[in-house]
């Protein structure tokens, strides 16, 4: 086993989610790389809506600590409107520079239709306020309910690409950060 710890947050509130089963998937070479990984499932845990006057209501603690214990995070979100979720959003309005600042970021977005870039696009940007390190490979499922029998992928370019994303995560774990950006210079966040 590596010293490589690997997060991955699941946007999807769906039971039968192509996107928690798509994480998992990359959870999963991350692991066989000798990673120790988590899945936060957002389901599980208590998140209000975030109210800058309450940063700590319901289980937002044991979300940030499970985020700062990681190397590398994996985002996974459907395409909700052409971006991602609330629930996601969510998640991530509570957590803060603290906990994402220098840490390797991967991306995957997952659609009921056409290529989900927009929403991989958007979460890039908040990454890159965050101070995060997104890397370069990103995974989009199109058209996911075509895509899956049960939990096993139909196509087996999107299986690779989705265990490439593991595969950077362990890679770049510990890559050097760049210097800060400007959206995180110029964004404090959740100062209104």
């Amino acid at each position: 086993m590596n010293d490589t710890h690997v997060v991955a947050i699941c946007g999807s509130l769906r039971d039968a989610s192509f996107t928690r089963i798509a994480l998992d998937h990359a959870l999963s070479v991350a692991a066989d790389l000798g990673a120790s990984t988590d899945h936060v499932d957002l389901r599980d845990l208590d998140l209000p809506v975030f109210d800058p006057d309450d940063r700590d209501a319901g289980d937002a603690d044991e979300l940030r600590e499970r985020v700062t214990a990681a190397d590398s995070v994996i985002l996974g979100s459907p395409v909700y409107h052409g971006s991602y979720t609330g629930a996601l959003k969510n998640a991530l309005d509570y957590c803060g520079f603290d906990h994402f600042e220098h840490t390797t970021v991967g991306l995957l977005a997952v659609g009921g239709g056409a290529f989900p870039v927009t929403t991989l696009e958007h979460l890039r940007s908040v990454c890159r306020a965050l101070n995060a390190w997104v890397i370069p490979h990103q995974a989009a499922i199109p058209s996911a309910r075509s895509q899956f029998d049960g939990d096993a992928f139909l196509d087996e370019k999107i299986e690779e690409r989705v265990g490439t994303l593991g595969r950077r995560l362990v890679e770049y774990a510990h890559i050097e950060p760049d210097p800060n950006t400007v959206e995180s210079i110029e964004n404090v966040g959740g100062d209104d």
